[in-house]
């Protein structure tokens, strides 16, 4: 029997998938810390680009000042960092010079983990986002393969990439990114093996969802036939579209017979932990799902799902959900089977609810889908739909983007922004509205501590707090009552 590790990923995974990356924040991240370092996880799944601009558009939090933190708070363990191709923050295709200044910064900071999961499963491009990790200075790559189901992602397309990925000295591991929660156990049977036979002495890792109730049994499976490491959320934050939850994987992974080093007792506390948040916060709880064969035509990752419901609902749209499901997966096909993941999954939504909500399909077509039809994230998988295609070609904004200059160099860029600024700010500054990080600089240091038994009552404060109708407050518990009377207005 295998001797199985975990990496953990509410923080950015079920965060992500579960509350739409806005459920944890610097406090309630830096609270449950020191309990997370003392659980024996191989690492963390910390954060991303977007998650690092969630923090500054939302929150108004420096996510810099939120790395460090973390890393001084878990001394023992590593957080990783999740890179999806040449991006950082804005959805920009970024040059190399600056990509290589994004994780020069990153390692500087802390962060010693990096996953790498190029969105076209392009193994030369992780490759060289690799050696510029491992230039900066950064202990442990992971490169992806990431997984979908289409006419063309066989067995042999990802033995392919991970062969060429295992080749290169700069990649210390591979993992199965199944973002989808589409990997069957039928699948893995043939995949794992097929993906392992090329790996060498080298690792493999697998991350699921649990989105149509499949992740879970991968897990049971998966290390038999090679699997080293699997990625689970805790508590509140797993099921649903997350991650399979921690407890209930390393119970069954050793009634199986497999061995687990982890303490127990600390890993429930990190499961109580998040369920107590999402209660006081009145978040979603993750729940198992009931498989749905219809899922594999649109394939939204659990992370985007959270996403695009949050859209839609800004946008006064909720009812549209399925309408839009079901456009995304005739998007995908007319793009050339895409992987439905972060920037795609974004742009395929988008497009999808264009076509939705326009007179006619693809009477507005996003910037984004016109550059990625122009190739600025790679070649699709098979050619673009003649019919969308030309539609595409037709459009004056298209000759516009055709010929808008690549991202210029980084002396540039300072010069523009400003010289004077640290390498954090810059690159914030450089990807983000200027209004965004001046509100985020101007809201000070983020609170270091959260205590989910108070929130509720710290929320109701600051909301009577904003009442001008209000004279008479009383509050009463067993054994205790308060009252407050004001005076009356003049």
């Amino acid at each position: 029997m295998a001797c199985v590790q975990i990496v953990e990923t509410s923080l950015r995974d079920g965060n992500q998938s579960l509350w739409a990356a806005l459920g944890v924040d610097t406090a309630k991240t830096l609270t449950i810390a020191p309990v997370l370092d003392r659980v024996g996880f191989k690492a963390i799944d910390f954060t991303t680009s977007t998650h690092m601009g969630v923090a500054v558009r939302y929150k108004k939090e420096d996510p810099w000042e939120r790395i460090r933190l973390m890393v001084q708070a878990m001394p023992n363990t590593p957080l990783q960092f999740l890179s999806t191709g040449f991006r950082f923050i804005s959805w920009e295709t970024a040059n190399p010079e600056f990509m290589g200044l994004a994780f020069a910064t990153l390692v500087k900071n802390g962060m010693r983990r990096f996953a790498l999961a190029d969105p076209m499963n392009d193994a030369d491009s992780n490759i060289a986002c690799a050696r510029m990790v491992k230039a900066a200075g950064g202990e442990y790559v992971v490169g992806a393969l990431v997984f979908t189901l289409s006419p063309i992602h066989d067995d042999a397309h990802y033995a392919a990439c991970a062969r060429k990925l295992a080749e290169s000295p700069d990649v210390d591991a591979i993992y199965i990114k199944d973002p989808g929660g589409l990997l069957t156990p039928l699948r893995a049977r043939t995949l794992i093996p097929a993906v392992k036979a090329v790996l060498g002495s080298k690792p493999l890792e697998l991350h699921s969802h649990c989105t149509i109730g499949l992740g879970e049994l991968v897990y049971m499976h998966a290390p038999e036939w090679g699997v080293s490491a699997v990625q689970c959320a805790s508590g509140a934050a797993s099921d649903g579209n997350s991650n399979p939850p921690s407890e209930r994987v390393v119970t069954n992974l050793r009634g199986l017979g497999h061995q687990v080093d982890l303490d127990d007792r600390a890993l429930a506390e990190v499961g109580r932990y998040f369920t107590r948040l999402a209660e006081a916060e009145g978040l979603p709880v993750g729940k198992p799902q009931p498989f749905d064969a219809n899922y594999v035509h649109h394939q939204l990752p659990g992370g985007t799902i959270g996403t695009m419901r949050r859209h839609l609902a800004e946008h006064r749209l909720p009812h549209l959900e399925h309408a839009v499901i079901e456009e995304l997966g005739n998007v995908r096909k007319e793009l050339g089977w895409p992987i439905v993941m972060t920037p795609f999954a974004q742009m395929l939504i988008t497009q999808a609810v264009m076509n939705v909500t326009s007179k006619e399909r693809y009477e507005v077509i996003p910037d984004e889908v016109i550059r990625y039809a122009l190739g600025r994230f790679g070649r699709p998988n098979v050619p673009i739909a003649p019919e969308v295609l030309d539609r595409i070609e037709s459009l004056p904004r298209t000759r516009e983007l055709r010929g808008e200059p690549a991202m210029p160099p980084v002396a540039e860029l300072r010069k523009k922004i400003g010289p004077e600024l640290s390498d954090e700010e810059f690159l914030l500054r450089a990807t983000m509205p200027a209004g965004q990080v001046d509100a985020m600089k101007a809201t000070g240091p983020a609170a270091h501590h959260y205590d989910p038994e108070i929130a509720p009552v710290k929320r109701l404060l600051r909301e009577l707090a904003t009442r001008r109708d209000i004279t008479y407050l009383s509050v009463e518990k067993p054994g205790f009552r308060l009252e407050l009377q004001g005076r009356p207005e003049a």
